[in-house]
């Protein structure tokens, strides 16, 4: 039997003899012999095992799909373009993998758009809405209630216990809120110094005899409240417009209610310049502007007009807070929030909520609200405005947001719902309200006819359903 060796490389041979193969190394001088056949064997584990990993890692990064989120707001573009485009980019960096989707509809739109997405399964992971809207959606199962999303597990959500109620429906939460306001009252310092006026008024009925006195001093309206969204009004101050499917704004309450606001008006005290208007800010703001309004009640952002257009009438703007109404509820709030629309996957829930707390966050909300002339309704957020206020807390601006901050707790957005052609009924509340406060119909009769009217509407709806 021949035997044959083959150098292979530095220290090693092969040697083949009698058809069996094998291959030596010296090391040290002594040579270790391997059998082909166990490297065969080693080599075939060691490429099963890197076969593996490959497959392991393939199917590992298959499963890691890019997530998608796609948010819709409400007629925020081109204004804030800037502010959300740098969100995203900031969101992403935090994010590797998440790609963000920002789509801005125009608000008479947005509900068609949204209706239609749910339908077709292909709906939003978050839309921006205001609360009666979301109120309506969630009845229509249209929502995904998100009670467990609001924070991070073992951690209580930051938002306002005002914020949170407005988007309680039957016990569920419906939404992320993300801003909203609050009313405060600038007042002229020198109308109410010739009226005698010096403190801030503790209630309505305070407003109301603050405004008589100013017109008689003066002869200047003191107050233009929205009668032309009197329902509103009436909820503000406890009054409810419905009970069942009934009208209830004919009460012994209510009629009180008017026939001070009648009292007002005849001495002069409110402003006539549309005063039963749909929208009557307009008129509000100018009248302020030109000194012939004493009190103005609006959100802190008009502040920061007066300063523009009328630096004489701001350099004696004074603030006092609006006063609350019987129930606690502060003036002026109307929350806008986002929800998770029905037919988001569960899986991609926790990415959804994660990036809905970031987008609602304190520091997001702070950024917004300084763009946008609003206030945060988060507790933290309301701290560091307060405290950002304070540092000018002489200025007129600064202290409307102090006060704005300090009633916001308990701001909240005020509407009826459920009730088909609610826009006809309320228009039929106001003709009668202005009736009645203008004197050309008694207030009982007047708002007693119109729930006559309101009780046949609402008694046909309730028999088509």
């Amino acid at each position: 039997m021949k035997t044959v060796f083959y150098k292979m490389a530095s220290g090693v041979f092969r040697r083949i003899s009698g058809g069996a193969e094998t291959v030596y190394r010296y090391v040290s001088g002594s040579p270790v012999s391997y059998p082909v056949s166990h490297l065969l064997r080693s080599f075939t584990v060691l490429l099963l095992f890197c076969l593996s990993v490959l497959t392991f890692t393939q199917a590992k990064a298959s499963q890691q799909k890019p997530v998608r989120i796609e948010f819709w707001t409400m007629s925020l573009k081109p204004k804030f373009i800037p502010y959300f485009q740098q969100l995203i980019r900031d969101y992403e960096s935090l994010h590797p993998g998440t790609q963000i989707i920002w789509t801005d509809y125009p608000w008479d739109i947005l509900q068609l758009k949204l209706v239609t997405a749910i339908a077709a399964g292909k709906p939003p992971a978050l839309v921006n809405l205001s609360v009666p809207w979301a109120e309506a959606l969630a009845r229509d199962g249209m929502l995904e209630p998100v009670d467990q999303w609001l924070a991070p597990a073992g951690q209580q959500a930051d938002y306002t216990d005002g914020a949170l109620d407005d988007l309680r429906f039957n016990g569920r939460l419906y939404g992320f809120p993300h801003y909203s306001n609050v009313n405060v009252i600038a007042y002229n310092k020198t109308l109410l110094q010739q009226a005698g006026v010096n403190r801030a008024p503790a209630d309505l009925n305070q407003v109301f005899q603050m405004a008589i006195r100013v017109a008689e001093r003066t002869g200047k309206p003191a107050y233009a409240p929205a009668l032309g969204k009197i329902d509103g009004f009436f909820l503000q101050q406890g009054l409810p417009v419905l009970k069942g499917q009934r009208a209830a704004f004919d009460s012994d309450a209510h009629v009180r209610l008017v026939e001070q606001l009648k009292t007002v008006y005849a001495a002069g005290g409110l402003l006539k310049d549309k005063l039963f208007a749909e929208d009557n800010f307009p008129a509000v703001i100018d009248a302020y502007l030109g000194g012939r309004l004493a009190m103005m009640v609006s959100a802190p952002s008009a502040i920061r007009r007066v300063q523009t257009d009328a630096p004489d009438i701001y350099a004696q703007t004074g603030i006092f807070a609006m006063p609350a109404g019987p129930t606690g509820i502060n003036d002026g709030g109307w929350m806008f929030h986002f929800a998770v629309p029905k037919g988001n996957q569960s899986g991609q829930m926790p990415a959804i909520a994660e990036f809905a707390r970031y987008l609602t966050g304190s520091a997001r909300q702070l950024e917004f609200a300084a763009l946008a002339g609003v206030m945060p309704t988060t507790r933290s957020g309301l701290r560091q405005t307060l405290i950002r206020a304070a540092g000018n807390s002489s200025d007129p601006a600064q202290q409307a947001v102090i006060e704005a901050a300090r009633s916001m707790q308990n701001a909240r957005s005020l509407y009826v719902s459920g009730i088909e052609d609610y826009d006809e009924l309320r228009r039929i509340l106001v003709q009668a309200t202005e009736a009645a406060v203008t004197g050309r119909k008694p207030v009982r009769s007047s708002l007693e006819e119109a729930a006559r009217i309101w009780n046949k509407k609402l008694a046909t709806q309730k028999g088509g359903r």
